[in-house]
């Protein structure tokens, strides 16, 4: 079980408001020695104005007990945003309980979640407490919550509603007070649609949503991490100061960083493997080209006709986390066809191959037609 109690960030979590806003805003994992080898992020700060109003919505919805979905790429700090979210809750210095959904056969995940009892299967020689035990009285952290099976949503669902888990081979309820923080790096709304994640279970955890954007859509970040990875790898290395000079600066804001903070760390720590005389030049940072190829192959498309230019865009959109990104496509599609035939909901319908009712609702809803209604 990876869980954690006890919290190491740069900056302390109840940061007055009128401290100093102008110095560097830094969390990190626990023990972040530990995770050299994770895809996870050890590191966040928040200096890009992006970050800054990220940060700002954290600090104002951790205090309640609502259950937070995180949403974001892998290697973009989703765990150091959970924590956080802890830290600022009254919950701080209780446990904090960071599992990853994916990481347990199906078999194994429900007595792992809720626990069992001695003898509740083959292989079951002593009781053992779930997570939601270990988390009591603090916060659960699930990553990946889009990889739970649905037999196991069903289970988790009640225990959110009801706030008592039953240990596997057991009849008795525990009583328990968890806060329940998710994270996925898929779009959950599309696997509901998909029939592969309960709507209810979305729902009950999407009560808080915080959106991570990646490394490339906050540009003020990347040399305030480099820089602070360079602290980290030098001290652990034994290496006396080390700089980075222009061309590495700005080779390391050009770059695409499909990796996000994690590849960052990764190139940093190799960069200072081999630079000379103490200064980081541009050459010793080996970048990925993942980034360029995924730019590359979403400008070719466009050459080849409309619809390899539309999965460019969307593409594209499929970038950001946006809220019912499914629906606004939809209703984009509906309005564009809408204006093209001149407002006409008759030929539109035609045009879309879908009902003149289901077009009118559509459009009524997105107030295209308010007059109408």
């Amino acid at each position: 079980m990876n869980s954690y109690s006890h919290h190491v960030y740069s900056v302390s979590a109840t940061e007055e408001p009128d401290a100093d806003w102008d110095a560097p805003r830094l969390l990190t994992l626990p023990d972040p020695r530990k995770h050299t080898t994770s895809i996870r992020a050890t590191a966040q700060v928040f200096e890009d104005p992006r970050s800054v109003a990220l940060l700002e919505r954290i600090r104002m919805v951790a205090p309640s007990d609502a259950n937070v979905l995180i949403i974001g790429e892998t290697g973009t700090g989703k765990e150091l945003i959970a924590r956080h979210v802890h830290d600022l809750s009254s919950r701080r210095g209780r446990p904090f309980v960071a599992v990853n959904c994916g990481a347990f056969s199906e078999t194994l995940v429900e007595s792992e979640l809720f626990g069992h009892e001695k003898g509740a299967f083959t292989g079951a020689f002593t009781a053992k407490t779930g997570w939601f035990e270990a988390a009591n009285g603090g916060t659960l952290f699930l990553d990946e919550i889009g990889d739970l099976p649905l037999s196991i949503q069903v289970k988790l669902l009640r225990v959110l509603q009801e706030r008592e888990v039953v240990r596997l081979g057991s009849r008795k309820s525990i009583p328990i007070d968890v806060r329940v923080v998710a994270a996925t790096n898929v779009r959950l709304q599309d696997a509901v649609a998909a029939g592969h994640f309960r709507e209810d279970l979305f729902y009950r955890l999407h009560v808080v949503q915080l959106a991570l954007p990646t490394l490339r859509e906050r540009p003020g970040d990347i040399l305030p991490l480099a820089r602070h990875f360079i602290e980290e790898y030098r001290n652990r290395l034994g290496y006396g100061p080390v700089r980075m000079d222009p061309g590495a600066e700005r080779k390391l804001r050009e770059h695409n960083w499909p990796g996000n903070i994690r590849e960052l760390e990764n190139v940093i720590h190799h960069g200072l493997l081999i630079c000379r005389h103490d200064v980081l030049g541009a050459d010793d940072l080996q970048m990925s080209t993942l980034g360029l190829q995924r730019r590359n192959h979403e400008a070719e498309p466009s050459a080849d006709g409309p619809q390899q230019a539309l999965e460019a865009v969307l593409r594209q959109l499929f970038n950001e986390p946006h809220e019912s990104l499914f629906e606004q496509i939809e209703d984009t599609v509906m309005r564009t066809a809408f204006d093209f035939c001149h407002r006409n909901q008759v030929q539109a319908a035609k045009l879309l191959g879908i009902s003149r009712n289901i077009l009118r609702s559509r459009l009524i809803k997105s107030r295209e037609i308010s007059a109408l209604k």
